[in-house]
């Protein structure tokens, strides 16, 4: 077998093998469990590397005519469940690709953050392991190309970040443990009636996904069975009104808990509707998408003003992200070309951008006890000197600055928004433009006005005489990789678009 056939794989379930191998490590090994922890995160980022290097951007996409799995890349397509015909087939184009290389990333940063901070009440056996799985499934969710195969990655992520959530969460983890699990599940039986309603309509009966988008599916079958996986991505993603899981998890989460759900796990919801709700079921995508518009416009200045409400500097985060995955469904729900890269490149960016400020967030924490904006109190840039720098830059990014990460995916999917697809509504899309553009205002004002309170003013005198380590070595390894790409990304978007386009192109071209 060549490389080409194992990558995937290797990259999927290498941690869920270090998570079987913690497993077996004895209790009182703690050193051990998180160097295992790091190596079997490191290792799948290191074959992902080698993925990125021997991808080919100009080959085609796996959106086309049924069947045209040999479009993709490093791809596997092997019985399974052959009585109901569903197969591991995994693979790779340029929808896949940057997600991948993501999950890996931030995993192995988590782990790296992880040697230093581990979340009371300790326990790192089953807190490592937990991360190994969440990765597994994350990961595998983006490289699925059967519906069987996709639903069971999908699942695989709920029950570790429950976990993780309920155990080594904040004073109210169970409560928002609970209502994490219930909001995901509710949506993922709906899309589990989609994928077996989509399996049983389509002649032969099939779960792939490739063959899928040439099934034919009639306008009303489409409409209902679209209705139905809505629910279920809509929810991870989160959009409003079914946002409300999203800050009460993120504030409880330990630190690379919020991470993970920040940088990925809110990515597979979008990547749902881009890669299976919308090739599969076109004409109810164009149905849908003007309602899906609003509702990501709604969701952006929505999150906006909650910002501006907000105590606690990690829930302020946490709705941040709310709004900026508004942004990603606004592009999603253009149909263009340009709106659906805005929304590729937005999904990393973010995950690059609000992974850091979870980070920081959490270091924060660490060295003030306190996550209140009042209690900190200001002068963070005589105390703390380059954390405060750190917070200011990725602040700044995520507020959407030329030049930095945050700024490309939030202009073109507003640029996308005036000329949406043919047979969409102008008047509605510049409306909704226009809205968009109020909210990049707003979120300039809560990010800016969140440093001012933080960042900036004299040392109030509780702080004064207390000794606050600034940057410590382990933070400036596992944060360097994301300030370099939050650099890069804003002054070399070709990074990402370059990867994309086609496979983009392949996608509008069956809407």
């Amino acid at each position: 077998m060549s490389f080409d056939d194992w990558a995937i794989t290797l990259a999927v379930f290498l941690p869920a093998l270090g998570a079987l191998v913690v497993a077996l490590v004895p209790g009182d090994r703690d050193r051990l469990t998180r160097g295992l922890g790091i190596l079997f995160t490191g290792l799948p980022l290191a074959v992902g590397v080698a993925i990125l290097f021997g991808f080919d951007a100009g080959a085609p996409g796996a959106f086309g005519a049924a069947g045209a799995g040999n479009a993709l890349q490093f791809s596997v397509n092997l019985p399974w469940i052959s009585v109901i015909d569903a197969s591991y087939f995994v693979g790779i184009d340029g929808v896949s690709l940057p997600l991948l290389e993501l999950t890996l990333l931030l995993g192995f940063l988590c782990m790296i953050y992880t040697w230093r901070y581990l979340p009371e009440p300790g326990r790192p056996k089953a807190f490592v392991a937990l991360l190994l799985l969440l990765q597994t499934g994350m990961a595998g969710t983006f490289v699925a190309f059967d519906l069987v195969l996709f639903f069971v990655f999908w699942e695989l992520v709920l029950v570790p970040m429950y976990f993780l959530i309920g155990l080594w969460g904040g004073p109210n983890r169970e409560y928002a443990a609970i209502k994490f699990f219930l909001y995901t599940l509710f949506g993922s039986v709906f899309m589990l009636l989609g994928f077996l309603a989509m399996y049983f309509r389509a002649e032969p009966h099939t779960f792939d996904m490739l063959a899928l988008q040439g099934a034919g599916f009639d306008r009303t079958f489409q409409l209902v069975v679209f209705a139905g996986l809505f629910l279920g991505f809509a929810i991870k993603v989160p959009m409003w009104p079914f946002h409300t899981w999203l800050p009460d998890a993120h504030t409880e989460a330990p630190t690379v808990g919020s991470v993970i759900l920040a940088g990925v796990l809110l990515k597979m919801g979008t990547y749902g509707f881009v890669r299976i709700a919308l090739p599969i079921l076109p004409d109810a995508a164009r149905v849908w998408a003007p309602w899906i518009g609003v509702l990501a416009v709604i969701a952006i200045v929505y999150a906006a003003l909650a910002c501006l409400a907000q105590r606690d500097l990690k829930r302020l985060i946490a709705f941040s992200s709310v709004g900026h995955m508004g942004f990603v469904m606004l592009g999603i729900a253009t149909l263009t070309d340009v709106g659906i890269n805005a929304a590729i490149y937005g999904m990393v960016a973010h995950g690059v951008i609000t992974g850091m400020l979870f980070f920081l967030a959490g270091s924060v924490h660490e060295r003030y006890h306190t996550r209140e904006i009042a209690d900190i109190g200001g002068g963070m840039l005589q105390k703390v000197p380059f954390l405060a720098s750190i917070l200011a830059f990725t602040a700044i990014a995520s507020l959407g600055l030329p030049g930095l990460a945050g700024f490309w995916g939030e202009v073109m999917a507003l640029l996308s928004s005036y000329n949406p697809a043919q047979g969409l509504s102008l008047g509605l899309y510049r409306t909704l433009m226009v809205f968009g553009g109020i909210g990049t205002i707003l979120t300039a004002g809560y990010f800016l006005w969140m440093l001012q309170r933080v960042n900036l003013g004299t040392v109030p005198e509780r702080w004064q005489t207390k000794e606050l380590a600034d940057v410590n070595a382990v933070e400036y390894v596992s944060w360097a990789p994301l300030i370099v790409g939050i650099l890069l990304l804003g002054v070399a978007p070709v990074l990402i678009f370059g990867i994309t386009n086609d496979a983009v192109a392949a996608l509008t071209g069956l809407l």
